[in-house]
């Protein structure tokens, strides 16, 4: 915990994934709600077959979500959430003639269920 994952449509070529993980680790461990940067984890998922509506139009879409425990105040989910969008907004391509949407989602976990261990 935190786990956050991030998918994109693969018609984002070349999405900087390496640099951006990087930016979105640093910023995250910057806040005090993550307390251990070790305890984050981030990763990039690509959609390869994906739809978005029913018009044929050229679109995109990246999508975070970022998993926390249980408890944290909404103001502190709504600062977390701008700066993943902050980042993401700063990184993501944007090819000609594709509209791209970008959405970030923070999810709570329920904490007598999450089981972690380090090894």
């Amino acid at each position: 915990m935190p786990h956050l994952t991030i998918e994109y449509s693969a018609n984002l070529p070349h999405y900087p994934e390496a640099e951006t993980l990087t930016a979105l680790n640093a910023t995250l461990c910057a806040h005090p709600q993550v307390q251990d940067e070790a305890d984050l984890k981030t990763r990039f998922i690509v959609a390869d077959s994906f739809e978005i509506g029913i018009a044929p139009a050229n679109r995109a879409f990246v999508h975070a979500q970022l998993r926390l425990l249980a408890g944290r105040t909404p103001e502190a989910k709504t600062e977390l959430a701008g700066r993943i969008a902050a980042v993401l907004r700063e990184r993501t391509p944007r090819p000609q003639g594709v509209m791209v949407q970008l959405s970030v989602e923070i999810v709570d976990m329920d904490r007598p269920s999450y089981v972690k261990e380090r090894l």
